[in-house]
């Protein structure tokens, strides 16, 4: 598994969006040839993922949006955030 620092700067490469189908009332991932279906959590995640936050700073965000420990968040947002890098959804500056 990689290794997501704090001071990574997670952005969509291009040709990946997040939008919404409102047909059938979800989010999507597209990327080239492939189609993620993200939960509400990823969806809160991916929405920070602009190429100017760090993931500290994304960290800080969801804890005080969802009052939640922000160790558990942290742990989680690395997880998720180096899946999505190595599908190649996910680039890390």
């Amino acid at each position: 598994m990689i290794e997501v620092s704090s001071d990574a700067v997670p952005k969509l490469p291009r040709g990946v969006r997040l939008r919404r189908d409102e047909v059938r009332n979800e989010w999507l991932l597209l990327a080239p040839e492939r189609v993620l279906k993200p939960d509400p959590i990823a969806v809160a995640v991916l929405e920070r993922c602009d190429g100017v936050r760090t993931v500290t700073a994304i960290v800080d965000d969801l804890a005080t949006a969802y009052a939640a420990p922000r160790e558990t968040i942290e742990t989680d947002v690395k997880k998720m955030l180096a899946d999505l890098q190595a599908k190649r959804v996910l680039d890390l500056e």
